[in-house]
């Protein structure tokens, strides 16, 4: 309904008003958001039950159930997002247009995770909301599986991406220059950014994971360990680190 007007330089909170907006017109933007709010809600309502005083534990038991109607909501929009990852998967195809074949095949199998996923959690969903008559511990049981198996191939595959930089680096700096194209100002510039995105995929995969192990059937690991506050903690980690990917493939966009 026609575009935002402008005038003049914004105050800072305006700025950040006006970002939060953009991003939440988006689907990943608001998903982004919902899982943010879904487990600081984990995390503190935790916090909160596990304190004393009935009145912080009376905060604390709805923090977490919101927390728990948030995820549900990520569930139910997760229903609409299996074409979207199977057009995704079938542009990747094998990757034979990936150099490395460590690279390849962990994008490979995450892809394959990834289209797994979706069916087993609608099945789970469908069978928890009495949709169809089946058991849902054994669907849930496999999407969390195949997410844990996501999350540790996509921890393989950053960890190699980041010798290839290294690599890539090193044999530029060799040659008195880093340059990729016909700008060697521009590629340095996006070496670090890789890094650092790279850096930062481990760190959310990896706290992810620490969930995921957390969910898995009881005596796997650590299943079933994790107080609500530290599964919220972990959780935070990673969504705010999705947040603030988010924002700089959007400042990217507008360098470029």
């Amino acid at each position: 309904v026609g575009g935002r007007v402008r005038g003049g330089s914004a105050p800072a909170s305006a700025v950040a008003m006006e970002a939060a907006a953009q991003a939440m017109e988006s689907y990943r933007g608001r998903d982004n958001a919902l899982r943010t709010a879904c487990y600081a809600s984990r995390l503190f309502g935790g916090l909160l039950v596990a304190s004393d005083g009935p009145q912080r534990v009376a905060l604390g038991r709805r923090l977490l159930l919101l927390s728990r109607e948030l995820g549900g909501c990520r569930t139910v929009l997760r229903l609409f997002d299996s074409l979207s990852v199977y057009l995704q998967c079938r542009e990747y195809g094998l990757g034979a247009q990936e150099k490395d074949s460590i690279v390849r095949w962990s994008s490979v199998i995450i892809n394959a995770a990834d289209q797994l996923y979706y069916p087993c959690e609608h099945l789970a969903w469908a069978a928890d909301t009495s949709i169809i008559s089946i058991q849902a511990e054994g669907w849930w049981t496999a999407t969390t599986l195949l997410w844990g198996l996501a999350l540790a191939t996509g921890v393989v595959r950053s960890f190699r991406a980041l010798l290839l930089l290294r690599k890539r680096l090193r044999k530029s700096e060799n040659r008195g220059h880093v340059q990729v194209g016909d700008s060697p100002t521009f590629s340095r510039k996006v070496y670090k950014m890789e890094v650092r995105a790279e850096i930062l995929n481990i760190i959310s995969n990896l706290s992810d994971l620490g969930n995921a192990i957390h969910w898995m059937p009881a005596g796997f690991l650590w299943s079933g360990k994790f107080p609500d506050w530290l599964v919220g903690l972990m959780g935070s980690v990673s969504s705010l680190i999705g947040v603030y990917q988010m924002s700089c493939k959007k400042d990217l966009r507008k360098d470029l």
